[in-house]
């Protein structure tokens, strides 16, 4: 069941607030607030979906479309077009990253890592 009082359904609501980055009717995007990386963005749907899954499955189509806009709009303010990675954690138990709020949302990672970075690569199911 998705969790209505989540940090990413608050961010939404705007009941908390982020460095938006991109926003139009179905996304958002924003600064991660703790970056992993010297860019590391999120994009996330503004309908309530707990991962990427639940999200290509019962999204209707003009979401997704709108998600996707958001994403590419995200990628050109940031002036990524090459040498980046994508991440969608899934799962409180998912092998490489854990997903810490079960929102749909994808990473956008590019440039230096930051010490962030290295202390969650250093714990053990991080």
């Amino acid at each position: 069941m998705y969790d209505k009082d989540n940090v990413f359904a608050k961010i939404i609501r705007g009941e908390i607030p982020c460095n938006k980055i991109c926003e139009n009717e179905y996304a958002l995007s924003f600064y991660d607030v703790r970056p992993m990386f010297s860019t590391h963005a999120l994009v996330i749907p503004k309908g309530p979906y707990k991962n990427i899954l639940d999200f290509v499955t019962h999204a209707p189509v003009d979401e997704q479309a709108g998600f996707w806009e958001c994403f590419s709009q995200t990628a050109k303010k940031l002036g990524i077009n090459e040498n980046f990675n994508i991440l969608a954690n899934a799962g409180a138990d998912a092998p490489l990253f854990a997903q810490s709020v079960f929102h749909f949302h994808l990473h956008i990672v590019a440039g230096a890592k930051t010490p962030e970075f290295e202390k969650v690569i250093q714990c053990p199911n991080a």
